[in-house]
């Protein structure tokens, strides 16, 4: 074979020699994107795999931010459990104080009621007290009017019949007049002001 490009021979040659070119060319070519191909498929996998583990991780964020938000919740529903039962206590002791304090009033009001009841029998017993007997001072040479004015309150009465009226007792604080008081009172100072203000 010639290698001038004139002769048939030569020509054939070079056609075969670009036709070999270009099939390792385009073997070469295509792996190389298959290569590429690969790897952007190994790439998105990898991506993928990392989606999937922020994913995860969010998630169990998630999960326990949840879980504190319970034992939040728990702690102050235990919480209000318990200033709820303070309050019953406290209300429980309260009425006990007020119950035992009407008790006690009871008793001392029986008490004076049987005191008031000795006392009046012994006063309508008596006819005569000591002062309406002697009175100091006052004599059978006293003036009639001197005599009369010594004796005028020396005479034993007697109690009324019937049950004596007890003192009146006092009931248990309640703290929430004494606020709402001083709500009106401060009230009623803030118009004052506003009006001499104005």
């Amino acid at each position: 074979m010639s290698e001038d490009p004139k002769q048939p021979g030569a020509v054939a040659a070079g056609e075969e020699a670009t036709q070999e070119w270009s099939a390792e060319r385009a073997q070469a070519t295509a792996g190389r994107a298959e290569a590429d191909a690969q790897a952007a498929r190994t790439d998105s996998e990898a991506r993928a795999a990392e989606l999937r583990e922020e994913l995860a991780i969010t998630d169990q964020r998630r999960a326990e931010e949840e879980e504190g938000k319970a034992e939040e919740a728990v702690e102050a529903a235990e919480r209000e459990e318990s200033k709820k039962e303070k309050k019953r206590r406290e209300a429980e002791a309260r009425r006990e104080a007020a119950a035992a304090e009407a008790e006690r009033a009871r008793e001392q009001a029986g008490n004076a009621e049987e005191a008031a009841g000795a006392a009046g029998a012994e006063g309508r017993g008596a006819t005569v007290s000591g002062a309406a007997v002697a009175a100091p001072g006052v004599g059978i040479e006293s003036a009639p009017r001197a005599a009369a004015a010594a004796g005028a309150g020396s005479r034993a009465t007697p109690l009324p019949a019937g049950p004596r009226p007890s003192a009146p007792v006092e009931g248990p604080e309640k703290p929430e007049l004494h606020v709402a008081a001083a709500f009106v009172s401060a009230f009623l100072f803030a118009r004052i002001l506003k009006k001499i203000a104005d």
